[in-house]
């Protein structure tokens, strides 16, 4: 192939991990006896739908309980109103004190303050009733029940089970500090181009990536600065806890070169291709190499425009060697538009 420079960022690749756009512990908000569980396992569930049933009966009596008392002070309170407008009458007419009246007033007050706080109980016990139904928060995967029914609960603190949002799905993954500066420096969602997510088979994932955290400062501890991206999942390919690699496309484009990765040799002393000279001898030139793009080798030094580079049958040449080039025109990548010539 004839070697041809190709304007484009750095890039890198690193091993990443998926999580779940929202982990979700469910517990319950009352405590009691769980009666049932209301899903499947492991199944996908809507937001609002019911997850579990905690014995109601309690707050059943419960509210049963406060509503008789809210029509109690009701009634406590409407007397109150006819002692407090008697009282005013009365008054007006001098049958009655001030303070009769004044004393009648602050009855009215109390039994008007008593029956705000009925209203208040019935509507805690309306809502307690109401927990009773564990439902989902969001749409989601389920995990396991962690709690068989007949067994007591306590609320806020007993884990029933957890609800995994699958759709979009996070990467995360970091880079060395040395990493970050081939990069150009400090990476956020500004000066990171593009983000691929490239699945254990090695295929591309369909989706582009987009960045949605990027740690302020490097972890002194491991030396690296955390990055995500988020990855839409509609079809639910992606399942959290998945090892994949992400390659990161970031920082000012520069002139490289891009060659099969057959084309690549490794010696004692590094790696290198072979390059054929005006007069078709075959020489070994050093070259430095960045990261893999599909098939493709980025060559960052050593090559020239203009250079012949041997991709096929290098296993029969050695250094100073004639040969006669065939060339075929034919494209080395989507990501280069070099010309290969095989040799």
């Amino acid at each position: 192939m004839t070697a041809k420079p190709v304007s484009m960022p750095a890039s890198l690749e690193t091993i990443a991990q998926t999580e779940g756009a929202k982990e979700i512990e469910i517990r319950p908000r009352v405590g009691g006896i769980l009666l049932k569980r209301l899903y499947t396992e492991g199944t996908a569930v809507q937001a609002r739908q019911s997850l579990f049933l905690i014995d109601p009966e309690p707050f059943q009596n419960a509210l049963t309980e406060a509503k008789a008392l809210l029509s109690e002070q009701n009634v406590r309170a409407m007397r109150a109103k006819s002692d407090e407008n008697r009282q005013r009458q009365l008054l007006a007419e001098n049958f009655v004190s001030q303070r009769a009246y004044d004393l009648a007033k602050a009855d009215l007050a109390i039994a008007e303050a008593a029956l705000q706080a009925a209203k208040i109980r019935v509507r805690q016990a309306e809502l307690n009733l109401s927990y009773t139904t564990v439902k989902a928060p969001v749409n989601g995967m389920t995990g396991r029940a962690l709690f068989s029914e007949g067994t007591l609960i306590s609320a806020n603190s007993s884990l029933l089970t957890t609800l995994t949002q699958l759709s979009p799905i996070w990467v995360r993954f970091s880079f060395s500090d040395n990493e970050v500066a081939r990069l150009g420096g400090h990476l956020n969602e500004k000066n990171i181009h593009s983000v691929t997510m490239i699945l254990p088979d090695g295929s591309e994932y369909p989706q582009a990536g987009k960045i949605n955290f990027a740690a302020s400062k490097i972890d002194p501890l491991l030396g690296t600065q955390l990055l995500r991206a988020t990855f839409e999942n509609s079809d639910q390919r992606i399942l959290p806890g998945q090892f994949v690699r992400v390659r990161v496309t970031a920082g000012e484009s520069r002139n490289v070169y891009v060659v099969p990765q057959v084309a690549v040799l490794t010696s004692d002393l590094g790696r290198y291709v072979y390059v054929i000279n005006a007069d078709n001898t075959v020489v070994q030139r050093p070259v430095s190499v960045g990261d893999w793009i599909g098939k493709d080798w980025i060559i960052l030094d050593g090559l020239n425009a203009g250079d012949r580079v041997v991709i096929d049958n290098m296993i029969k040449l050695v250094p100073g060697k004639a040969v006669n080039p065939q060339s075929r025109d034919t494209s080395t990548s989507a990501h280069a538009d070099a010309a290969l010539l095989n040799q």
